[in-house]
């Protein structure tokens, strides 16, 4: 389990190079997402001055640069935009509800390009990380619809070999406490399963809520993380 566990230590650079490459712009070994998908970056995990070069070119001057959990800093003359404590948190590798993923969508729609507007907007109300106009392209993405207006939703972002993060958990205030996290969770939980794959997840270390309705659903500690993110000179 740990050779397996391993890609998770750089789960943004193992996604680009594997499943997202079709999503991936590159120079030298530097990666970042295409444009309106995600802001994540990677240099290998032992970068040299000419890798931070290269993604400072890739990049562009004066641009945002998100290394998400990369542990190495770059050179000086990267402004440090932000820093957070966070964790990250996989699937114990079985379902404890027990429940198909017949029942466990019960109330869940598939959300695709049509809905990136209702989608857009709940995430501008509830912050539950990064998301934009094409993240619905790292994978599948959820719903709950209540009388028509979308009040729930959760997807799948990063996707190492073998992993699929869960990520955009997020409620409207007006629906929460009715356990549309939950379900969603479950609901992808059980999709990612199906192919033979694991669930994990990232979430800050601040937001205790969260944490501790993902120990709840099965989820458990793996390692803390740091998520940086810089502009480049």
């Amino acid at each position: 389990m740990k050779d397996h566990d391993s890609v998770l230590d750089d789960p943004v650079g193992r996604s680009l190079g594997g499943r997202h490459a079709h999503l991936a712009r590159r120079l030298g070994r530097a990666a970042t997402y295409v444009t309106g998908v995600a802001t994540f970056s990677s240099v290998p995990v032992d970068p040299g001055a000419e890798d931070w070069d290269d993604l400072a070119g890739l990049l562009g001057p004066g641009a945002f640069a998100d290394m998400f959990s990369c542990p190495a800093v770059p050179p000086s003359a990267w402004e440090p935009v932000f820093t957070l404590e966070g964790r990250q948190m996989i699937w114990p590798g079985r379902d404890r509800t027990g429940r198909s993923r017949t029942a466990s969508e019960a109330g869940v729609v598939e959300l695709g390009a049509d809905s990136v507007p209702e989608m857009l907007d709940l995430v501008a109300r509830t912050t539950p990380g990064p998301f934009w106009p094409r993240t619905h392209e790292l994978g599948t993405y959820l719903g709950v619809r209540v009388d028509g207006t979308l009040v729930a939703m959760a997807g799948e972002r990063l996707r190492p070999p073998g992993w699929t993060e869960i990520s955009a958990v997020c409620t409207a205030p007006e629906a929460r406490g009715r356990g549309h996290a939950a379900r969603l969770i479950g609901a992808l939980a059980a999709r990612i399963a199906a192919r033979g794959e694991r669930p994990f997840l990232h979430v800050a270390e601040t937001n205790t809520r969260a944490i501790a309705l993902y120990e709840s659903l099965g989820f458990k500690a793996r390692r803390q993380v740091t998520f940086r993110g810089f502009r480049t000179p």
